[in-house]
């Protein structure tokens, strides 16, 4: 499944051409994804302009001049495609490549925006993706956003708010932050690498981080500056790659050429004063790369 950084990829790659953007016609080619479309799907957007393009924790969010927003997931293979008259892109940069098979084309979008007609078609071969349209006022209470946490690239994301959170936890240390409740968009790769950068070990009980008067110990402050910079990084390699258009056609993009342990499995860790092999455990049904030679904290 995408991870925050390539959804926000995506977000940036889709904004010029969608936000201002009339949606003029929409070609709906099937009745459901992962969820049926909801009631009077292409009704409810045809005719309405794109106020802004948004993202809250893997949701991309089309906030509309109608009072709704379009809420898109691209679940575990859904992309974007851009077509111009001058050729098509697909935005982001993806650990696994998206599809291009034409009769994966789910939902056409036409819009009339800044840069003219533009198609912008959503291909998604496995349908785990889906869409919803959700009143703006109404949206924080909807299951897919109550209780979620908050965003890694926000100041929200403090020591001290995990602190409060990880208080009393006997839980492993990567469960806790893959917990959406506490982190929104959090996911596997990014938890793996922020855990090597702060030396943690993924089976640390992550109430071990927070000292006995409630204050986050140094090493969960290390570790919230290691989460917002490899978040950072991977979105400034996502961002960089959508100016050259030989990776916009959602090949593999350039932040998993820096990955420190995640999917490296047997190859040496890549600190330098470490000869120790990256290993790989399987926790909550999900596999954790670490160095144990590194990440003993």
């Amino acid at each position: 499944m995408p991870e925050l950084p390539e959804v926000e990829t995506v977000r940036r790659g889709l904004a010029p051409v969608m936000e201002g953007a009339v949606i003029a016609r929409v070609e709906q080619r099937r009745a459901d994804l992962r969820f049926p479309f909801p009631e009077r799907f292409v009704e409810r957007l045809e005719g309405a302009r794109i106020a802004a393009l948004g993202r809250r924790a893997k949701y991309l969010l089309a906030d509309l001049d109608t009072g709704e927003t379009l809420v898109s997931h691209l679940g575990m293979s859904g992309s974007f495609r851009i077509e111009l008259d001058g050729g098509e892109e697909t935005p982001g940069v993806f650990h696994i490549p998206r599809g291009k098979a034409l009769a994966h084309d789910h939902v056409v979008f036409h819009l009339d925006g800044p840069k003219g007609r533009v198609r912008v078609t959503y291909n998604d071969p496995r349908r785990f993706g889906y869409m919803e349209l959700l009143r703006r006022e109404a949206m924080d209470a909807h299951p897919y956003f109550a209780g979620i946490g908050v965003e890694p690239t926000g100041n929200a994301l403090s020591p001290d708010y995990l602190a409060a959170r990880f208080r009393g936890k006997t839980a492993p240390l990567k469960a806790a932050l893959l917990d959406q409740r506490i982190i929104a968009g959090l996911g596997n790769i990014y938890v793996c690498e922020a855990m090597w950068r702060s030396r943690l070990s993924p089976e640390k009980p992550a109430g071990r981080l927070v000292m006995q008067d409630g204050a986050p110990a140094p090493a969960l402050a290390r570790l919230v500056g290691d989460i917002r910079d490899v978040i950072a990084e991977a979105i400034e390699a996502g961002g960089s790659s959508l100016r050259d258009h030989i990776r916009t056609d959602g090949s593999l993009g350039y932040f998993q050429h820096r990955f420190s342990v995640y999917d490296r499995e047997g190859e040496a860790c890549t600190s330098p004063r470490c000869g120790d092999t990256v290993r790989r455990i399987v926790q909550g049904g999900r596999s954790t790369f670490y160095c144990a030679s590194c990440q003993q904290d």
